[in-house]
């Protein structure tokens, strides 16, 4: 660390109680004036602050007596239960560019308008001259979202419409980056791992006539290869971490930038900024180093109350994290159960048996039957307490030996269809910025 730098680290370190001490607000505060922290009430359910044709998420059914009664979980993309979208896929049929299609323009495509819009796709999957090596490799970073950020901003640069209004100009930017997302992923991790861990580099283009799951696979081996279960359970994961409602932290972030008028550039780069928090994007991550613990310190996996003692010990804090949490069980949204979960699964046995890991298999099942049994002796929960999509999808990415660094990123890749809809969504139909409103509790000094 420079001098200059030293110098601010001891001034911060010596203004850090002060700062603490005045921008504490009370809870009785909040209470008072009927505040929910988070944009979230006692019961979890999201503050009302937009609408939105793109997806529905379904956790409470309203009961005889008008109460909310927890149900199984339903996620819906454009009027379509995405249960029924992923059952209808057709054997050896990818799903990712077909359901881009839905979520951008709100209906299901025709062969013809699927095969154009794949093809656009395919040809898009390229990098202006020398961006590879001129931005992405000129300063590699571990944090693989940080480098995907600055590229993203970076390409603002090289279009010259970049701050042209009309939704054909919005479209032509979300596809571009919708198309070069697993690029920007892919070879920031691969300088990363060449400049940092001193290993081999390699620079695959992508193919235009594959999938986005197929060339993200085909980009991040050295020898290009890959199952066709291990792209299928890929593209599986890419459709279920697309779109998630409104109200999720990123999507919510990428309409208050787009309301404001920037560029689909910045709005994007904002969405990519909150998705890295580990509140949000990182989950799958804290899975998995739970996972290890649990390998590490339960000797026989197929013990139930050996799983069970430990889980325990975990919800009381006394291991792992010292947090007192059971990570990838229970969701923000749903109650009784996650459907991404419930349709991923099934994908996640097949690959667990394939790489011969049905034994970590095993210990995940034990996990997701007495998870909630221990969550609800501990905790007085409002509603039900499930396995979430997180609980499998880093599991599933270290099947494909996908490292860790690019599981974020990975979430990304989905998402930004997602994000690019909701984009779309908010300059057609609100033109108005988001402003909401914040009570001053501030007392008048003179």
């Amino acid at each position: 660390m420079s001098k200059s730098n030293n110098l601010l680290a001891d001034y911060a370190a010596k203004k850090q109680d002060i700062c603490i001490k005045n921008d504490t607000i009370s809870d009785s505060l909040f209470r008072e004036y009927g505040v929910n922290r988070g944009l979230r009430d006692v019961n979890g359910k999201g503050v009302l602050t937009g609408l939105t044709n793109i997806s529905e998420i379904v956790s409470f059914k309203t009961g005889e007596d008008g109460s909310s009664v927890p149900c199984d979980g339903q996620l819906w993309y454009r009027g379509y239960n995405v249960k029924t979208l992923t059952n209808n896929l057709k054997p050896g049929e990818f799903g990712f560019e077909k359901i881009a299609y839905l979520l951008l323009f709100g209906q299901l495509p025709s062969e013809s308008e699927l095969a154009e819009f794949t093809e656009v796709l395919g040809r898009s999957r390229t990098l202006p001259t020398n961006f590879t090596r001129d931005v992405i490799m000129k300063a590699p970073s571990k944090d693989i979202m940080n480098s995907m950020t600055r590229s993203i901003l970076t390409l603002a640069s090289y279009d010259p419409l970049v701050a042209k209004a009309g939704i054909d100009n919005n479209i032509r930017q979300c596809l571009s980056l919708v198309a070069i997302f697993p690029m920007l992923a892919v070879y920031g991790y691969h300088a990363y791992n060449h400049y940092e861990n001193d290993q081999s580099m390699y620079i695959h283009r992508p193919d235009p006539k594959l999938s986005a799951a197929e060339n993200f696979l085909r980009m991040l081996r050295a020898d290009n290869q890959y199952t066709e279960l291990e792209a299928r359970v890929l593209d599986m994961a890419l459709i279920l971490h697309m779109e998630h409602g409104g109200g999720n932290n990123s999507t919510f972030t990428t309409r208050v930038v787009t309301s404001a008028g920037t560029d689909t550039y910045s709005a994007i780069a904002a969405a990519m900024s909150s998705l890295k928090g580990p509140k949000h994007g990182g989950a799958n991550i804290k899975v998995m180093e739970m996972m290890r613990d649990i390998r590490s310190h339960v000797k026989h996996w197929d013990d139930e109350d050996e799983v069970r003692a430990y889980l325990r010990k975990m919800m009381d804090g006394e291991v792992f994290d010292h947090k007192g949490l059971i990570y990838g069980m229970g969701h923000a949204v749903y109650s009784l159960s996650d459907p991404r979960e419930r349709i991923f699964r099934g994908y996640v046995e097949k690959l667990s048996v394939a790489k011969n890991r049905d034994n970590e298999m095993n210990l995940y099942n034990t996990i997701e039957k007495v998870a909630p049994e221990i969550i609800a002796e501990k905790r007085h929960i409002f509603k039900g307490v499930s396995p979430n999509v997180d609980f499998y999808s880093g599991f599933v990415y270290d099947m494909l030996g996908i490292p860790m660094e690019l599981y974020t990123p990975l979430f990304a890749i989905a998402r930004i269809v997602g994000w690019s809809a909701h984009r779309l969504e908010e300059i057609v139909g609100m033109n108005k910025i988001i402003r909401p409103a914040y009570k001053s509790v501030m007392k008048e000094i003179e």
